[in-house]
């Protein structure tokens, strides 16, 4: 059932585990694969379930040999979708970065790819967007792998039926309010009732287009700084762009991402500041200038960084040489 499991045999895997259905599938099915893995889950104090959740976690580690690092997460008055993600993967990339983690393995299935695309298809997308996740996509330090792209929840429910392997049911995932479970029970659902095997062909000649569309970047780093080439394809500036700030828990947004498209400098989040010169897109934390020289305002004048982004650079003198040195 799992894909490239090759990849997954030959890396050091941290698992984003929440002992719900798709988790707790991906997890035995590692197992199987005699793939090596650790866990990593995240408790949000929003249901007295997830204590126990936590619970299973720790015991599933230590049954199989496993780690398992648990994070507690600040209580989030607003915005909780988009604020759990940032959390989570902020969680996960320091993890990451002190062990040295090669892969993130996340539990995304076929329905969650589907409900993606039709949400995006309703507020206007094209086929980039639309395509959504993918299953392997390479960030600045790991990779993020999705072996269970290619299947239906129903599979991974018989799955663990079959086994009888116990796992969590999150009855936030029926609570309306969220748009994504609308979507999930009034459209997802019944569509991949009707027409799995269509669907899962239909992502597989879209992933082919992008493959056609899409030039590929690699994003570099120093320190906090981000930084790529240009290239001629907006889209896949934009992209690369996405692809990144997705590393760090930001989502863009429709707005932002038109934003991105007509402006050399934007401010994602209040949190990240991304900046196009002749060269180069630069992605860096956002921090208001303040106290800045004369002479430094004419050199990064004269290298046409805008002003927005100065204020980073006038906080890290490592930076501001670095970037001196690259566009001198």
């Amino acid at each position: 059932m799992l894909k490239n499991k090759t990849l997954l045999q030959e890396s050091k895997n941290l698992l984003a585990f929440s002992a719900g259905v798709d988790s707790t599938a991906l997890f035995f099915l590692l197992l199987e694969n005699n793939i090596s893995f650790d866990i990593a889950i995240v408790h949000y104090h929003t249901r007295p379930q997830a204590e126990e959740e936590i619970a299973y976690a720790r015991k599933l580690a230590n049954e199989h040999g496993l780690k398992c690092y648990t994070h507690d997460a600040p209580k989030i008055e607003k915005n909780f979708e988009a604020q759990a993600r940032a959390i989570r993967y902020d969680f996960f990339n320091s993890l990451i970065a002190e062990y040295n983690y090669t892969t993130l393995l996340t539990a995304h299935h076929l329905g969650d790819r589907f409900e993606w695309m039709l949400m995006q298809f309703c507020k206007g997308a094209g086929c980039v967007e639309i395509s959504g996740m993918k299953p392997i996509e390479k960030r600045t330090s790991y990779t993020l792998v999705r072996p269970l792209l290619h299947l239906d929840k129903q599979e991974l429910l018989e799955y663990l039926h079959t086994n009888e392997i116990k796992y969590f049911e999150d009855a936030s995932n029926s609570d309306s309010k969220y748009k994504r479970n609308l979507f999930r029970h009034e459209h997802t659902n019944p569509l991949l009732a009707q027409y799995l095997q269509g669907i899962k062909k239909s992502f597989e000649y879209l992933d082919a287009d992008v493959e056609e569309l899409i030039e590929e970047i690699e994003v570099k780093r120093f320190k906090a700084l981000a930084y790529f080439k240009k290239t001629h394809s907006t889209r896949s500036n934009i992209r690369a762009i996405d692809r990144y700030l997705k590393s760090k828990g930001r989502v863009i947004s429709a707005s932002e991402r038109k934003l991105l498209e007509e402006n050399s400098s934007v401010v994602i989040s209040r949190e990240y500041i991304v900046s196009k010169n002749g060269v180069y897109t630069f992605i860096a934390p956002y921090v208001k200038a303040t106290n800045m020289s004369k002479a430094f305002k004419e050199k990064f004048r004269i290298l046409k960084i805008d002003p927005k982004l100065r204020g980073y650079l006038a906080s890290d003198t490592d930076a501001e040489a670095f970037v001196s040195l690259l566009l001198e």
